[in-house]
């Protein structure tokens, strides 16, 4: 009978991590998955452009003095970028081209080219500043800089190398934290806007406001 204790226990031990691929694989998932979810909330162009350049300007996380002060650059070029973003729509000219403009407290002032005439017989005041703008505005700078400074171990090699142990865990969670505030913010005040780097309003919804 002695004989057999540690046969069974050696099979629970084990048995024991075998749930351990799939509990991890279940996190895996839903961390990438909160992850698109928090930069839907971001202009697709900066995420896009500090995509493509971080792995460059970082060295791929292995960084001399001159890729640490780069990288801050396009970190608070893209932050800028992100709050901006918030503060501008678009609309469609008369040429049918999506045209772009700054909301101010009196309306949408034009930025992009197009005829002099473009604007006539619209109603730019619609598009005027509101107190949800600039809560947008901060609400994408943290979430751009949870997930840039964070989430991203290029930028965590290069800034911070002693937190790539941690890196894992933090990759899992703070995705699926940001995620979920971000989801719970923009639920709760919904943004109207279609500024740079954002889809444009489509053409039929666009007529029917300017008429």
């Amino acid at each position: 009978m002695e004989e057999g204790a540690p046969a069974s226990t050696s099979q629970t031990t084990e048995a024991a991590p075998a749930s351990t691929p799939a509990t991890a694989g279940s996190m895996a998932n839903t961390a990438f998955k909160s992850l698109g979810d928090v930069l839907m909330v971001l202009p697709t162009s900066t995420v896009i452009v500090y995509e493509v350049l971080n792995p460059i300007v970082t060295n791929t996380g292995v960084c001399s003095v001159a890729n640490k002060v780069v990288t801050a650059v396009l970190l608070s070029l893209c932050a800028f970028s992100c709050a901006f973003s918030a503060f501008t729509d678009s609309y469609i000219g008369a040429d049918g081209k999506v045209r772009y403009g700054i909301a101010t407290v009196r309306g949408l002032v034009p930025i992009s080219g197009g005829d002099d005439t473009d604007g006539e017989g619209r109603d730019f005041s619609k598009y005027r500043l509101r107190l949800a703008d600039f809560a947008h505005a901060l609400f994408s700078v943290i979430v751009f800089a949870a997930v840039a400074l964070l989430a991203d171990a290029n930028t965590v090699a290069c800034f911070y190398p002693r937190l790539m142990a941690q890196q894992k865990a933090l990759v899992t969670a703070l995705p699926v934290v940001i995620g979920a505030l971000a989801s719970g913010f923009f639920v709760v005040f919904p943004s109207t806007r279609h500024g740079i780097g954002y889809p444009p309003m489509k053409p039929a919804a666009t007529a029917l406001a300017s008429q």
